[in-house]
């Protein structure tokens, strides 16, 4: 796979996006349109907001394919270009399955792989036909975390 890196500036600040890492949560482009736009090419317009909102949804981003860095700390020698290095993000849904977002290898019980990327649902509830996925039963069987 390649390691690509793309580059996005509005002077100030430098958004870095690694498509190899990305989940595609939507987090980004749903926060903040005006900068994360999948429909124009190319499809992040550094320009489109202020310094300060861009640097706050980035933030957001739960894959760690996007990150930025101010450009002043990086010229002034202060600061570096961040190394972006692909995670792993689990999240429960409230009375639903377990998401996993990521790249993830699932191993079953004879020891057989699947390569899962972007985002897997697990089952929580114990009721799925297609375990160890989630198949939607939870919402038949009016599943309920124990909170």
């Amino acid at each position: 796979m390649n390691d690509i890196t793309k580059k996005y500036s509005n002077g100030e600040v430098t958004i870095v996006w690694k498509p190899n890492v990305c989940v595609h949560s939507e987090m980004c482009f749903h926060g903040l349109p005006e900068v994360f736009n999948p429909h124009a090419k190319p499809w992040i317009n550094a320009e489109g907001s202020t310094t300060a909102r861009i640097m706050e949804q980035v933030k957001q981003c739960p894959s760690g394919a996007l990150t930025y860095y101010m450009n002043s700390e990086v010229a002034a020698g202060e600061g570096v270009a961040p190394e972006i290095s692909a995670a792993s993000v689990i999240e429960p849904l409230p009375n639903g399955p377990l998401l996993v977002y990521g790249n993830i290898v699932v191993k079953d019980a004879h020891g057989r792989e699947t390569h899962k990327n972007k985002v897997t649902a697990f089952c929580r509830c114990g009721a799925s036909s297609n375990k160890p996925y989630c198949d939607g039963t939870h919402v038949k069987i009016q599943f309920k975390d124990n909170q």
